[in-house]
Formats: structure tokens, C-alpha cells, sequence
């Protein structure tokens, strides 16, 4: 009889490349994905500590999964991710009812845990890091649409004063280029048009090229804008540190290059980026914006704030507002600090009240979004490159698709079209997404 699993996934994209690279591992151990999980044999956890409120969802999804374990005492629960790096057998004492306890850099070992965990009857922990020999042992990706991500590094050095990555998913480790290529290409064959490609710190990607060189960021761009099928290429999370001239320039020579780059920055103020350890500046950062609106005047940049760091001030969180007026940023993932236990910050005096920090993130917020609304406007009437991929949310026959900006289009349009390249004329604007219509459907 097919066992059974249900996967629910927090935080990042890293962590949703991750629960699909689960599922493929799992469907080659004849486990079928469920979408509820009281279906399940198996329910895996894929965790984030980001912030506290994040990691508290673990805990309360495990809590609901243990009613759902008395009615089903053979069913089995892992916890992988971020939470369970940071954790490890901390989570057998608050949740003794888990079976499996997995890290980023073992989720290739599950099948094993698993097998392990039933042989013994004692739950098994293993959140080693083995830098990136998971993926030497993970099946081919199977694509599901027209957009897939791609891991291309794992880690991150940066260690930042308030970031746990480091210490939940280890050093930066880039993988080989030949291995990222043939990836993509897999993925490609399957019909994939956009690819995303993700690393906790992904421009700092140093693989190792098949002549033994060292291979940066910039060219394996190059490499994977040359895989036949691929039509447009995304990437996150990047650093303004590893945001280099040589990747600034591949944005004047590589059109695949979306015309969209997500550059988190974290604070406008200098003496707060010095306290987060974020190693640049606020001019040296508009600098970097500058040197990429020659080649690409255009781009839309979207970026990450830390509101109420400890010890903001007024005067730094102005910094902050200044910087979004100069650099015009087109999104944000905007956020109150959150102390992470283990990290420098945690330490740090902090007597700046909730109610001024939340004060701030909505203005912040407010500002942002109108900035974005400004931006979506001027693309009224324009006909934009996009691509299909699925229907849209409200349903009624219509189409969404994504523009080379990264903004949601839905449009009247035959289901044939997903998973394809269309020109679409911008004759809306809404608060979140585009409305337009279809003027050409691009090719297969």
C-alpha cells in the first residue's frame, strides 16, 4: 500500500526548494504527497527561525499534528529546516512526540531516519552539516509549471549582528557548476521557462568550474541564460556586498536577466548598518543602485528593512526614509526586529517602545507601497513580456501571469497559454496586481 505524506514548509524560498526536493526523495521511496494531514503517514515540518514568529508556528503546527498522532499512532512526525538546526534534541523535550529531527544539510538522509526511527522506536536526530552532499543524493527535480527554483549555494559568512542563518544553516558552500547546469537544464527539458536561483547569500556564489577554476556569480549567469528553453532568469537573496561591477555589468549584455533585483539593505542609517555588521554604507549602497540604473535605467529593485533595531533613533530610521526616496525601491519585506537568541544583537540595550517601532514599519510600509503604485501606473498602456503561469486567483476564465518586473497581470485568456511567454497590454492597475490584455502569445 502507497504511504503517505504531507509536507507543510515556513519562511523562505530556500526552504520551499528544499520541501520539493523532499517530495521528490520521498515519491522514489513510494510516499504520494497529501494535501491534509490527517491522510498522512508521514507529516514533515520544514521550519524557519527567521523571526520568533515564525519558529512559534512550528510549535503550534506540532502541537495540532500530535491530536492528529493519538487518532493514528503509527503515523510519524520529522521537523526539518531551520528550527530543528538551531533546536535539535530541544525539540524532543518541548515536543517528545516528534519522531525525526532533521537539518538543511541532512534532508537527503530522511528515508534513513525514517527507517531508523521504526527499526529502534527511538526518535532520531541528525542536523550535521556535510556542506552539500545532499545533493549528490537527491533524485532529479521533477518540475510542476513553467517556473522552478534552483539551489545554487548553501549558507552564509556574513554574520550579521541579528541573523541566525549562519548558525542554523552553516558557512557559504557554493555547488559545482557542471552539477547547477545540468539541473537547469533537467528542469528546462520538463518545460520550465523562469528559473529562480536561490543561496542564503546567492551572489556570492564561488563554484568550482570542470577545469578546476573558480566560477562567480556573474558567469554561471552567463551558463544558465545559454540553456536552450530557458527564457528568463531570477535570483535570491542577495548581499550589497557581493552585489559586484562584473554582475552589475551582465545586466547590459544578458536580456534573460529579469529586469527586477531583490537587494535587501536592512537600514538607511550608517550607525545602525555598522551595529547589524552589515559592511557598507548608505552612500556606498545608492552608489551600487546608481552603478546599476546606467546599465539597466529601468530595474525595479525591491529590498528587506529591519524596523526598531535596537537603539534606532529618530534620526536613523529618517536615514532609513531618505534612502527609500532616493533609491525609489518598488517592494519590501519590511519587519519589526525580532532578538534570536545566540545572535550579537540579542545582547544589545533596547528601550525603544512597540508601539514607536510599529509605528514606524507602518509609515515605512505606506511610503513603500505608494511608491509602488506610482511605479505600476506609469506601466499603463505599455505591453509587457510575461509569463503564463496558471489561472488567476479570483477564477471567472482569467489568466495570471508575471511581468519581467515582477508584478501578477491577470488577463482574459485561453488555459492553453500557461506555461507560455505572452505580450500583454497594462490597461489596469490594482491595489496588489495588473489587469491587461493579451496582444501576442509567444511560442512554446
Amino acid at each position: 500500500m502507497t504511504q503517505k505524506i504531507y509536507l507543510r514548509s515556513f519562511g523562505c524560498q530556500m526552504n520551499d526548494y528544499d520541501s520539493s526536493r523532499i517530495l521528490d526523495l520521498m515519491r522514489e521511496e513510494g510516499y504520494e504527497a497529501v494535501e491534509a494531514p490527517d491522510d498522512a503517514d508521514l507529516a514533515v515540518v520544514v521550519t524557519c527561525s527567521i523571526r520568533e514568529k515564525a519558529q512559534e508556528k512550528t510549535f503550534s503546527d506540532l502541537g495540532r499534528l500530535r491530536e492528529m498522532k493519538k487518532a493514528k499512532p503509527d503515523m510519524l512526525i520529522a521537523v526539518g529546516g531551520c528550527v530543528a538546526s538551531q533546536e535539535g534534541r530541544k525539540i524532543l523535550s518541548r515536543a517528545p512526540w516528534v519522531d525525526v529531527v532533521f537539518g538543511p544539510q541532512t534532508l537527503h538522509r530522511l528515508p534513513a531516519l525514517i527507517a531508523e526511527r521504526r527499526k529502534t522506536g527511538r526518535a532520531q536526530v541528525d542536523i550535521s552539516f556535510p556542506e552539500i552532499e545532499k545533493f549528490d543524493h537527491l533524485p532529479a527535480p521533477c518540475a510542476h509549471g513553467a517556473t522552478a527554483f534552483v539551489s545554487v549555494m548553501e549558507g552564509c559568512s556574513k554574520y550579521c549582528s541579528y541573523c541566525v542563518v549562519p548558525y542554523t544553516r552553516g558557512e557559504e558552500i557554493s555547488r559545482p557548476l557542471v552539477d547547477v547546469l545540468v539541473e537547469c537544464a533537467h528542469l528546462a527539458e520538463q518545460g520550465v521557462k523562469e528559473l529562480t536561483l536561490l543561496g542564503q547569500n546567492v551572489n556570492a556564489y564561488r563554484g568550482r568550474g570542470p577545469n578546476g577554476t573558480t566560477v562567480d556569480f556573474a558567469l554561471l549567469l552567463e551558463f544558465v541564460s545559454d540553456i536552450p528553453g530557458i527564457e528568463r532568469i531570477r535570483y535570491t537573496t542577495s548581499h550589497p556586498k557581493e552585489f559586484s561591477d562584473r554582475l552589475i555589468e551582465a545586466y547590459g549584455y544578458l536580456p534573460k536577466l529579469a529586469n527586477h533585483v531583490h537587494l535587501p539593505v536592512q537600514s538607511g542609517s550608517d550607525r545602525i548598518l555598522a551595529a547589524m555588521k552589515r559592511g557598507y554604507t548608505h552612500d556606498w549602497y545608492l552608489d551600487r543602485v546608481a552603478r546599476l540604473r546606467a546599465v539597466r535605467p529601468d530595474i525595479s529593485i525591491a529590498t528587506d528593512f529591519i524596523v526598531g533595531f535596537p537603539g534606532e533613533t529618530e534620526e536613523d530610521f529618517a536615514e532609513t526614509m531618505r534612502l527609500i526616496d532616493e533609491v525609489g525601491f518598488d517592494a519590501s519585506f519590511s519587519f519589526v526586529y525580532s532578538k534570536r537568541a545566540g545572535t550579537p544583537a540579542a545582547s544589545l540595550p533596547d528601550d525603544t517602545p512597540q508601539s514607536v517601532k510599529l509605528a514606524r514599519l507602518q509609515h515605512l510600509q505606506s511610503v513603500i507601497e505608494a511608491n509602488a503604485t506610482r511605479l505600476s501606473e506609469a506601466m499603463l498602456g505599455r505591453t509587457e513580456r510575461c509569463l503564463v503561469f496558471g489561472e488567476a486567483r479570483k477564477g471567472g476564465g482569467m489568466l495570471a501571469a508575471r511581468t519581467d518586473n515582477n508584478r501578477v497581470v491577470n488577463f482574459a485568456g485561453d488555459a492553453s497559454l500557461i506555461g507560455r511567454m505572452a505580450d500583454i497590454r497594462i490597461t489596469d492597475v490594482f491595489p496588489h496586481t495588473l489587469g491587461g490584455e493579451l496582444v501576442c502569445a509567444g511560442g512554446e
